[in-house]
This record gives structure tokens, C-alpha cells and sequence, in this order.
């Protein structure tokens, strides 16, 4: 089943069951989709959803950090909540050191040796990742071994 459809599937399960927080975060996210398919004109594949997904949590963490820095407990456990709901419908995540295998990989591939050469790496790495792991994430990492 393909995450569009899970998400249709969940936003009915949270109807049924009362569940507001579930209802208003998974809305919001189809919501978020079917703008992007309407600015594109055509329907979004596994990955762009998968990337919606992640940035909308992305949005939550820094919300979270907001929260935090005016000290709104209510805000946080809000946005808390909504990654918790939101965090169900993405792949398994990828590991470290499977991350840091794919990454070293990559820059053997290329002759990568200097930072500059970040693009021709991630060029490679992205699509192996496929939303196992998000970008930043990602670049930190890649970084970090074009900098040793």
C-alpha cells in the first residue's frame, strides 16, 4: 500500500476512533500533498510524498525548538505529538553505519577528496536513500568524511 493510501486509510481510522490530534495532522499533510500535485499539475510519486512527510517534520522540530525557546509547553507537546503521528508513515530509517557505507561508497565512486565536491556525492547518495534518511542528515554526513 503506498503512502497516499495509508494516509487516506488513517485519516478514516482517526475519524472513527475521536482521534483529533491523528485527524488534524494526517488532514494536514493530504492537504499539503494534493496542493503540491495541483501546483505540479500531476500526482506526486512514494518519494515526494516520503519528502512531504519529512519536511512537515522537519516544520514540527523547529516549531518544537520555538516552543522551547518561549518556554509554551502546550506548543510542544502539541508539535511533539504531530511528529509522533507523522513519523508512522515514513520508511524504516537507515542506520549510521549503513548511512556512513553508502556515503564512503559514494566518494570512492566519484574520487571525491575535498568538500567541494559535496554535489557529485550526494548526487549518488540521494537516490540510494530514497527517504530512509533526511537530507540534512545526509549532507552533515557526507561532510564530515569529505573533510578528513
Amino acid at each position: 500500500m503506498d503512502t497516499k493510501t495509508q494516509l487516506n486509510e488513517a485519516l478514516k481510522d482517526a475519524m472513527k476512533s475521536g482521534d483529533e490530534v491523528r485527524k488534524r495532522t494526517v488532514r494536514m499533510v493530504l492537504a499539503a500533498v494534493k496542493q503540491v500535485e495541483v501546483d505540479k499539475q500531476s500526482a506526486l510519486d512514494e518519494l515526494a510524498v516520503t519528502g512531504l512527510i519529512q519536511k512537515e517534520i522537519k516544520n514540527r522540530r523547529e516549531a518544537v525548538e520555538e516552543a522551547k525557546k518561549a518556554e509554551r509547553s502546550d506548543l510542544i507537546e502539541a508539535n511533539e505529538a504531530e511528529i509522533k503521528v507523522l513519523e508512522v508513515f515514513l520508511p524504516k530509517a537507515m542506520p549510521d553505519d549503513e548511512l556512513r557505507a553508502l556515503v564512503q561508497a559514494a566518494i570512492a565512486e566519484t574520487g571525491a577528496a575535498a568538500p567541494s565536491d559535496m554535489g557529485k556525492v550526494m548526487k549518488i547518495v540521494m537516490p540510494t536513500v530514497a527517504g530512509r534518511a533526511p537530507n540534512d542528515r545526509i549532507s552533515s554526513m557526507v561532510k564530515e568524511l569529505l573533510a578528513k
